[in-house]
């Protein structure tokens, strides 16, 4: 069951948004080679809590982390450890939630860490522009298929895949709500948007095949040719004036 939320509800999902996004600047900030993934979920956790916020992630079916960090052919849920230390060249896919008054916000963004080649520089390029895509196509009127054709559109144009098996999703009280939210798809299909859904919408895009593997703590998802993966994703709230994101900074909160 999809839950529109209303309009008082958007404007209080805000504030969760806010946290998230202003957690997963800082985070990203502090990426550099010679970090270990476990010093930035520790930095996330004490500012997610300074903000007043819960870490949505930690606990959640048992994660141990308050962030995802997926490194290189990495895709998704990686957990934090000591022993991930970056380096220079690497990609890092940062996935951050908090939980605040009960709501739910949550986004990811790919880092580089110091000088990447030029073919990871255009992965984490289209991937975001991937992402922007589908947040545009977040309007009344359209269908869920419009935001999955928008983002598999370009990235198939650049010869990237599109990862099936993982999606975006609904959110509110809950993380995971109802619908799901492919990255890839058909215009004019599926579920109808209307005003009052809210969408985490996150493009997971392979620099090689769609094909992944899942990893043996039963969280990991690899890329399954071994090739770098990129994550983006922001959360969006759907109303009559359009796309409106709530994990951003005060005063940019529409798709450009």
């Amino acid at each position: 069951m999809i839950i529109r939320k209303s309009p008082a509800e958007i404007e209080a999902m805000k504030e969760a948004g806010r946290v998230s996004a202003k957690v997963l600047r800082e985070v990203g900030a502090r990426v550099r080679p010679g970090v270990s993934t476990l010093e930035l979920d520790e930095l996330a956790e004490a500012l997610i809590r300074a903000e007043g916020g819960i870490p949505a992630f930690k606990g959640y079916g048992g994660f141990p982390g308050s962030i995802c960090a997926s490194v290189n052919e990495q895709i998704v849920h990686g957990i934090p450890s000591a022993g991930v230390v970056l380096q220079d060249g690497d990609i890092i896919s940062i996935d951050t939630g908090a939980i605040v008054d009960g709501w739910v916000g949550d986004n990811a963004w790919t880092y580089a860490v110091g000088r990447i080649s030029p073919e990871k520089q255009r992965l984490l390029d289209v991937t975001e522009k991937c992402m922007w895509a589908g947040l545009e196509a977040a309007r009344p009127g359209n269908h869920l298929g419009d935001i999955g054709h928008a983002v598999q559109s370009i990235a198939e144009a650049e010869g990237f895949g599109v990862v099936r098996e993982y999606v975006g999703h609904g959110i509110g009280r809950d993380m995971h709500e109802d619908p799901n939210v492919p990255n890839f798809g058909h215009r004019h299909t599926g579920v109808k948007l209307e005003a009052g859904m809210v969408l985490a919408i996150e493009p997971m895009i392979n620099l090689g095949t769609h094909k992944t593997r899942q990893m043996p703590d039963g969280w990991l998802v690899c890329t399954r040719d071994g090739l770098p993966s990129a994550h983006f994703e922001k959360t969006v709230a759907i109303t009559e004036d359009g796309p409106v994101v709530l994990t951003c900074k005060e005063g940019h909160r529409r798709p450009v």
